[in-house]
């Protein structure tokens, strides 16, 4: 049997450019799977999360005080007896809304940890003191309520938290240093309906002065709606770690490792509230004033409520929030997502030093080589998910990062026929790995970092290559002609 002699002929560099763009595009599918993951072990996080702050207490939405103050006016209602429309007059009870004219709330938030699995939850106790005072309006007239018609034996004072499971330690009220006897329920609407409430012994006259205490159990953040004559809210923590968002921010909050501490002062023209009004401020709603905290059934809970007497609880706008949130300083599944994005660059910068020394430097490399150079760049996004669950994103960047370049530095060493070779693979992965995570710390500067390295790394490729004959590469040598 004969064997053809013929040498095997050599792929144009066009070629090997289409292999090498085709195995890159096949890797893009583990790399999408791997980006899917991550997705999938966030939404297990949120659901171990869930059931740690089951037991304790959701996001705090803080509200009040408000006194609440039944009255009887009349009402002209329609009807239709026998086919004939009637017009009549009927009395009806509603409530009035008496927001304080200044409201001092200090909050202390101490924070812990709690684990389930791999997975932790951010809890806190809060503990909330507060002191408020309120007067009626001299032109309380002009607000379409007059003084007899109101109904003082059935005057409330009302505080409200928006997860009620948090009080376990109770709360109390005071009525101008007169302890009062506090009971569950009727919060205003804007922590949904949920709190505590207390009889208030007062008439209208003079100036109440209110204080108040609380204790409650929550995880995420704690919120608060101011309302009235002018709010001011001091919040302390030994949480490093806070976000500030909602309808105002802070005045000159400080944040370091042993804590941070937060001053808000919101005036009533801010608020663009009435002192007193016929409906209660609603709940606030998701928008541009910040996120904010989803109840379940309360709001519905609060809005078909009946208030004392049967008169029906009424709605009003929505209120503005301001929203203190205890964030994890290292939100490990945003920088796996993050570094999964630029999977691709690393495959392209990979595939790029191969098909150079292939092209250029004569180490013929085959497709599956690429593929394989390629699945072990995948595999990186995967072991960093695995370890960054368990032993924290640093650690296990680290430890995956090695243990890929140590893994590629000897396969490019027995690809490519050279250990030199083999250790400039290393030495650019290291490069690579160093710059991911140069740009995942530096969020804000991603982007401008990384489109200033690939230009200047595009810049280098063009400059080693300037004196190459792309044409001529990979075509056998003639022989010169003989004199």
């Amino acid at each position: 049997m004969e064997h053809d002699s013929t040498p095997r002929r050599e792929r144009s560099p066009g070629m090997k450019l289409l292999f090498v763009g085709l195995v890159a595009l096949v890797l893009m599918v583990p790399l999408l799977l791997v980006y899917a993951l991550v997705y999938d072990r966030q939404d297990q996080s949120r659901t171990a999360q869930n059931a740690i702050n089951a037991g304790w207490g959701g996001p705090q939405i803080l509200s009040g005080p408000v006194v609440v103050v039944p009255f009887r006016t009349t009402q002209t209602q329609n009807e239709t007896v026998d086919g004939k429309p009637i017009t009549r007059v009927a009395e009806v009870e509603k409530l009035l809304y008496i927001s304080p004219d200044s409201n001092r709330v200090k909050t202390r938030v101490d924070p812990q940890e709690r684990q389930k699995s791999i997975y932790r939850s951010v809890l806190f106790t809060a503990r909330v003191d507060g002191k408020a005072t309120f007067t009626l309006p001299a032109d309380l007239a002009r607000f379409g309520v007059t003084r007899e018609r109101l109904i003082w034996e059935r005057a409330e004072v009302r505080v409200g938290t928006s997860d009620a499971r948090g009080l376990t330690a109770g709360g109390s009220l005071t009525a101008n240093g007169r302890p009062l006897e506090v009971q569950p329920g009727k919060g205003p609407a804007a922590s949904g309906g949920q709190g505590f409430f207390a009889f208030l012994p007062w008439d209208g006259a003079g100036t109440l002065r209110i204080g108040y205490a609380l204790e409650v159990r929550g995880s995420g953040g704690i919120s608060l709606v101011p309302r009235g004559g002018q709010t001011q809210w001091e919040v302390t923590s030994s949480w490093p770690s806070p976000s500030f968002s909602g309808s105002f921010l802070p005045d000159q909050p400080r944040v370091s490792d042993a804590g941070f501490s937060a001053r808000y002062r919101i005036d009533k023209l801010a608020l663009g509230q009435p002192p007193v009004a016929m409906e209660d401020v609603g709940f606030p709603v998701r928008g541009n004033d910040g996120v904010q905290i989803e109840l379940t059934d309360t709001r519905s809970a609060a809005s078909g409520g009946m208030a004392s007497g049967g008169a029906p609880e009424v709605i009003g706008a929505p209120g503005r929030v301001v929203n203190v949130d205890l964030v994890e300083p290292v939100n490990l599944y945003s920088k796996v997502d993050r570094s999964v994005k630029y999977g691709f660059l690393f495959i392209g910068f990979t595939f790029l030093a191969f098909f150079l020394f292939d092209v250029v430097g004569g180490a013929r490399v085959a497709p599956v080589e690429y593929l394989l150079t390629g699945a072990a760049l995948v595999l990186f996004f995967a072991l960093l998910l695995a370890f960054a669950e368990v032993i924290g994103f640093t650690l296990a960047y680290i430890l995956a990062s090695a243990a890929v370049i140590g893994l590629l530095t000897a396969y490019s060493a027995a690809v490519l026929k050279s250990w030199k070779r083999g250790r400039f693979i290393g030495a650019l992965l290291v490069g690579l790995y160093a710059l991911l995570f140069v740009l995942l710390n530096l969020e804000a500067w991603s982007l401008l970092i990384g489109s200033v390295l690939l230009f200047v790394a595009l810049a280098g490729v063009m400059y080693a290559t300037r004196q190459v004959d792309w044409v001529s590469v990979g075509r056998p040598r003639t022989a010169a002609p003989s004199a």
